[in-house]
């Protein structure tokens, strides 16, 4: 077994690890970078990108049946097969990382192939071979699917986001289990290539991270749209008979042809050695505001718990970067904004008033219907939405928002500038919003 010299290990290359080993290398470091999978992680393979261009492709079959309501006729015969086409060769090279592979070579870092697991303080071990790094480790190890203990489910050909997003045909009928972002995106993406679909989610609403009213927009808007929306179920179990599933809750026996689990997602922290720098993992990773889990071990993306999205891990790394070359580090930005990609899109920024109140802030909520708009009014059919507001009405700011519906995730930049900022609702409230705009909701709330 060889021990081999450098500067900083990274530990899985999902987007921020990614963007972290670039900047590294290219501030000098001798930075070694270890993958086990893909370069560049679940996000351009398995997650944002093919699924948004899925949701773009499903979205414009949605647009063009409106056209009997704005501009004429018009029939549309969805093609499962060109967005098929499209995920495969243009957003993932049929699943190749050679592309983001070079560029972490170009960069001037080493990739290493392989499952790292720390060796002690400063130590990572891939195959025979143990990295001693003398700045330090970073881990990006990401999540895996959370498969819920369902009676017979795991004994099943289910879905995850990784098999729906390489299928090349659209399956006639599709259970979703779990009412989140990603089964709620991918429900209706499918919808509207024509798969019947059923939601089933346990809890009490779906999209239960965020506002109720959101809940209940999606919720309406997906019964139009003729997908079943089942909440606060329970599900007692699973089967698969050859061809058919058969989800039983109660007394009421779902049937499908494809069952996608969404449940949530489960930190990838098992086997990677933190027993042996004195770490006990929970769900998540603890870590300061520089990402420090210990003494020369930084750790990024969604095993730190502050958020599962790209962005996030992108804005760690940086901060990673900042504390190993000791550059100036500010403070964290704790605003979080974050959207769901369906139509209407939910953007939300910030607390919801239900944690708003249960941190004995004194709140004061200003909402409107974006229906109720000019530019809604405008936009016609397809104009669902919401602007809701959450001001701490001691300090006069905003500590959360809304922004749902065509859009949504574009005129929350403005709401999560705000937030961030800590912008005065005075202030908000004194400027101009261009009219008609969407964003300009924003002021009706106000």
């Amino acid at each position: 077994m060889a021990e081999i010299a450098c500067d900083v290990v990274v530990v899985g290359l999902g987007p921020g690890g990614e963007a972290l080993v670039a900047r590294l290398a290219k501030a000098g470091l001798d930075v070694v970078a270890v993958e086990a999978e893909l370069v560049g992680g679940e996000c351009p393979y398995w997650g944002c990108i093919p699924s948004k261009m899925l949701i773009r492709a499903a979205n414009a079959l949605a647009e063009a049946r409106r056209i009997d309501e704005l501009a004429g006729s018009a029939s549309v015969t969805p093609d499962f097969s060109l967005v098929a086409r499209r995920i495969r060769d243009e957003a993932t090279d049929d699943w190749d990382d050679t592309v983001a592979a070079d560029r972490i070579t170009d960069a001037g870092a080493r990739l290493v192939r392989g499952h790292g697991r720390l060796a002690g303080e400063r130590r990572v071990t891939v195959g025979d071979d143990t990295y001693v790094a003398s700045r330090g480790v970073v881990l990006n190890t990401g999540t895996t699917p959370a498969v819920p203990p369902i009676e017979g489910l795991a004994g099943t050909p289910f879905w995850t986001n990784r098999e729906i997003l390489e299928t090349e045909t659209a399956p006639a009928s599709l259970i979703v289990i779990g009412g989140g972002a990603i089964g709620l995106e991918l429900a209706q993406a499918f919808a509207r290539f024509g798969t019947a679909v059923t939601v089933l989610e346990v809890g009490e609403r779906i999209l239960a991270v965020e506002e109720p009213e959101s809940s209940e927009l999606v919720a309406s808007v997906f019964e139009a749209e003729g997908i079943g929306v089942h909440a606060g179920i329970t599900i007692d179990g699973v089967a698969h008979d050859g061809e058919v599933f058969h989800v039983t809750s109660g007394a009421v026996t779902y049937e499908a042809e494809r069952v996608l689990v969404a449940a949530g997602r489960r930190s990838r922290l098992d086997d990677i050695g933190l027993e042996s720098v004195g770490v006990e993992a929970g769900h998540h990773l603890t870590v300061d505001d520089s990402m420090q889990v210990t003494d020369g071990l930084w750790a990024i993306g969604d095993i730190v718990g502050r958020g599962a999205f790209t962005h996030v891990s992108m804005y760690q790394a940086e901060r990673v970067a900042k504390a190993i070359l000791g550059e100036h580090l500010p403070d964290y930005d704790t605003s979080l904004p974050r959207v769901t990609f369906t139509d209407p899109e939910i953007g939300a920024v910030g607390i919801t008033e239900k944690q708003a109140r249960e941190q004995g802030l004194t709140v004061r909520v200003g909402t409107t219907d974006l229906a109720a708009s000019s530019r809604g009014f405008i936009h016609g059919p397809g104009n669902r939405g919401l602007i809701k507001l959450v001001i701490d009405d001691d300090r006069g700011v905003i500590v959360g928002a809304t922004s749902a519906g065509p859009d949504g995730g574009e005129t929350l930049s403005a709401l999560a500038f705000a937030v961030r900022a800590e912008i005065p609702v005075d202030t908000l409230a004194n400027t101009i919003y261009a009219y008609p705009t969407f964003w300009r909701a924003i002021e009706s709330a106000l």
